[in-house]
């Protein structure tokens, strides 16, 4: 439908729509008038009907009574009208005549309640309004109803029903209304034709500009516009024609210039234009988000900026992110939305089950069934990986609940891959920093980390720890005469010893947990979230596997025993240097108290506390 119609369209339906509301509100207005007129109308005869039973009550001739409603009933549009007796007014007088009982439950309703009851009948040949009125006694009007009835203020002497035929306000009405309907019909024509003579110029030139821009959003500036208006429509069509001819005159040479991006972009060309916008916005989004990880301390903060793109940008809901150490083939989860792994378990432990990475290729879904066998069912995926160097590599994973959907997501990856691009030397930087800290941070003989971690890790999740209620029970452990395998056996000896217990505290405590060493043959453990009841059996166990070890220094077979101490953060102190002090006096209770212990702490062990 072009403009010209739905001009014309939209201005019919408006017309209409305020033809049928005016058309609603005169027919509402001419019925309810209507009605109100024959309601009035039968007030006005019951008014007649009891002056004139007033009257045949005063000079004594009620007997006649029936010639008089006879006469009343033969008034225009009066089908039927009968009156009834209340009960009180029959014990007085009488039943009355045969026709003055009450005929129906209108009229029972009536004289119960004592209020005007009215209802209309109606059917596609006749419409009828049934009235019925009733009488009041009171004292108060002329003639005085009490005087003549034995009755009190307000009670029911009898009602009046009449029966009006309201077929000819139905038919005047609906001749008005059909009158008025071709009324706004001949006026709805009229202004739809001084519309369209009007509109349509104006309409053609907009067509005319509407081709034009279409072509020119591929590329094409040749168009020229015509008109046949020779006002501001003619001066619109002249400007726009020089514009284009100016925007054809430089155009070739951005085109030349585009090629360069094009040729290096895997957006579409068939659109020059918006080609260029969207070159040029992606490559700005690229720089920005390359500035920002440049400034970022570590490889976490770069991994959010990059699944953070991932949502906003790209719009993914479902996927993850993975970090891969080439060395020991370990892949480690870095993020995934909603907890929903995209491979088994296999995977993780051995990247080499991981298709994509084992293969160095994208792994779609789409391309065959079932195509990676660590992946799950039930969805339609895509793996990605991407290389970062020799030591690391990155796997991004998504998944969508059909083919079509994945195969939009699948459209971003280009885009996606000059972000990866944009952050690989940042990455790699980051990575060689990471290893050169961690190295710093760790013992060299053991691998555990040191004293310096230690302090940092307390420095930075002391108060956390505290605000989100976490628990630490700590471990001080020491081997016992350790100086006795140093001065018997040699300092090679002493290794050997201190090697053995940081693999028995790696093999005993959780990922959660840190194992450090703290300074000689003294080492720490911090049992995160751990009752106390749990950190005696590992601190137990810890003792025990160190006891069955034996040693072979030279021709000696040894066995070595520990002393640990055991403290409670917060519960004994609400700070985890205090609780290590606390830890260290339990060890030292253990030592002088015959070694080979695991030992807890007590507040009889503190003395002089206020120095902490």
């Amino acid at each position: 439908m072009n403009a010209n119609r739905k001009i014309l369209f939209i201005v019919a339906l408006m017309l209409i729509g305020l033809a049928v509301a005016t058309i609603t509100n005169v027919a509402l207005n001419f019925r309810e008038y209507g009605y109100n007129n024959a309601v009035e109308k039968s007030k006005m005869t019951a008014e007649i009907v009891r002056d004139g039973l007033t009257a045949h009550m005063v000079h004594g001739i009620m007997d006649k009574r029936d010639f008089f409603l006879a006469n009343i009933a033969n008034i225009k549009d009066v089908q039927a009208l009968w009156i009834v007796r209340s009960d009180k007014v029959i014990r007085q007088y009488g039943e009355g005549l045969q026709n003055e009982h009450p005929r129906d439950a209108l009229d029972k309703q009536v004289l119960k309640e004592g209020t005007i009851v009215r209802e209309i009948r109606e059917d596609s040949k006749n419409a009828v309004l049934r009235v019925t009125i009733p009488y009041i006694a009171t004292a108060y009007g002329n003639p005085n109803c009490l005087s003549c009835h034995n009755v009190q203020e307000g009670d029911v002497l009898g009602a009046i029903s009449m029966e009006f035929n309201i077929n000819d306000i139905r038919q005047t009405g609906a001749l008005t209304i059909a009158k008025i309907f071709a009324i706004n019909v001949v006026f709805i024509l009229i202004a739809l034709w001084v519309t369209n003579y009007y509109f349509k110029p104006y309409m053609k030139l907009f067509e005319n500009l509407q081709q034009g821009i279409k072509r020119a959003r591929t590329g094409d500036f040749s168009f020229r516009f015509t008109t046949t208006l020779k006002d501001a429509g003619s001066e619109v069509a002249e400007q726009m024609n020089t514009l284009f001819a100016k925007i054809e005159e430089t155009f070739e040479g951005i085109k030349h210039d585009l090629n360069t991006f094009v040729s290096r972009s895997n957006i579409a060309c068939s659109d020059p234009l918006n080609t260029t916008g969207t070159i040029i916005h992606e490559l700005s989004d690229v720089y920005k988000f390359k500035k920002t990880i440049e400034l970022d301390k570590n490889k976490d903060a770069i991994y959010e900026r990059f699944v953070y793109v991932l949502k906003e940008k790209f719009h993914f809901d479902h996927f993850a992110l993975y970090e891969v150490d080439k060395m020991t083939k370990e892949r480690k989860l870095i993020h995934i939305t909603d907890h929903k792994s995209f491979c088994l378990p296999v995977a993780d432990a051995n990247a080499l089950e991981c298709r994509a990475y084992r293969t160095n290729s994208d792994v779609y879904s789409t391309e065959f069934p079932n195509i990676c066998n660590n992946c799950a069912e039930g969805k339609e995926y895509s793996c990605i990986p991407f290389n970062v160097n020799d030591d690391l590599a990155l796997i991004l994973s998504y998944s969508a609940k059909d083919a079509e959907t994945i195969e939009v997501l699948n459209l971003s990856l280009p885009s996606i891959k000059n972000y990866f691009e944009a952050a690989k030397a940042v990455i790699e930087s980051r990575s060689l920093m990471d290893k050169l800290r961690d190295s710093s941070l760790r013992d060299g003989a053991t691998g555990l980390y040191n004293r310096r971690f230690l302090e940092e890790f307390i420095d930075q999740t002391s108060e956390q720890a505290l605000r989100s209620n976490v628990s630490y029970a700590v471990l001080m452990i020491d081997i016992d005469y350790f100086k006795m395998v140093n001065d018997t056996y040699g300092h090679d000896a002493g290794d050997i010893a201190i090697k053995a217990l940081a693999d028995i505290l790696k093999e005993n405590i959780r990922k959660a947990d840190l194992a450090i060493r703290y300074g000689g043959e003294e080492f720490l453990v911090l049992l995160h979230n751990s009752t106390n009841e749990g950190a005696v059996v590992v601190a137990e166990k810890i003792r025990t596997r160190f006891h069955e070890k034996k040693f072979q220094f030279g021709n000696d077979t040894v066995q070595k025993t520990l002393s640990i101490g055991v403290a409670y953060f917060p519960a004994q102190a609400d700070s985890i240097w205090k609780v290590i002090k606390f830890a260290d006096l339990a060890l030292y209770e253990g030592k002088h108290t015959g070694r080979n212990k695991v030992v807890e702490f007590e507040e009889r062990m503190f003395n002089g506390g206020d120095q902490f």
